[in-house]
């Protein structure tokens, strides 16, 4: 058996109950951490804590070799772990696919998402949000200014009126985290008066989640890591009490559809 669990957002408490019995149990568990990783907790601190050894996988273990995986399925029942929720990226859908082809039985147990807490945090509906896009570093594109990705996703959704969710770029390599600051900074020019919605360090004890024009927003500094941003679309009367009352939204800004 293998089973892919969600850690949650944060540290090692923010895994689901059913998840921590599930890795208690098991006889084996694999991580990764490249694709996120849990800023209020070290791979030594989910050891402890779970009171299990993790073995942590890079790309290439997990997407061009994951026979120990495998193997370690095939004979017993394993773990596979990642931040936030599981099958969010692709090379897990296709670590599960691989699974299933060799007859080994396979199970989800999810945990809280950088999209759900965003939603829960800001009082916008989830289902009012449209495409999510990821701004990335100048340097890991290539190019000047913001991608057209990034500009064609917040545009189409405001055509139809809906929130655009903005994941900020993260290079785990150089542990370089993009700050909401400096992702406002970038989006200003073609969107600086328009409102943005900073969310910072969702799931740890001292959320941040704060609201201006994006170019103030660019001026104003966040904290620690992860941070999002979110470009609402039309507003609710609901929505734009929230994002008055906790996210300290000026008036002016707040139009209800």
């Amino acid at each position: 058996m293998l089973t892919f669990v969600g850690l949650g957002l944060y540290d090692e408490r923010s895994i689901t109950v059913e998840g921590r019995e599930v890795l208690r149990d098991a006889d084996s568990a694999f991580a990764e951490f490249y694709t996120s990783k849990l800023l209020g907790a070290s791979v030594e601190d989910l050891e402890a804590y779970h009171d299990t050894d993790i073995e942590v996988r890079n790309r290439a273990g997990v997407e061009q070799d994951p026979e120990d995986i495998l193997r370690a399925a095939e004979s017993g029942e394993a773990v596979f772990l990642t931040a936030g929720d599981t099958m969010i990226s692709t090379t897990h859908v296709d670590l599960r696919l691989r699974a299933e082809q060799r007859g080994i039985d396979t199970r989800v147990v999810h945990a809280p998402t950088a999209e759900s807490a965003a939603s829960g945090l800001t009082g916008l509906q989830n289902y009012r949000f449209g495409k999510a896009t990821t701004l990335p570093f100048d340097y890991a594109h290539g190019a000047d200014g913001v991608p057209a990705s990034v500009t064609d996703a917040i545009d189409e959704n405001r055509e139809r009126g809906l929130h655009t969710l903005v994941y900020l770029d993260i290079k785990l390599r150089n542990d370089d985290y993009m700050t909401a600051d400096h992702a406002a900074d970038l989006l200003a020019e073609e969107y600086g008066d328009l409102l943005g919605v900073v969310v910072a360090r969702a799931g740890s004890p001292d959320p941040v989640v704060a609201a201006d024009r994006i170019s103030a927003l660019a001026d104003r500094e966040f904290g620690d890591p992860l941070h999002l941003l979110v470009i609402p679309g039309d507003l609710h009367h609901i929505e734009a009490d929230a994002l008055g009352e906790l996210a300290g939204a000026p008036d002016g800004l707040l139009e209800v559809e």
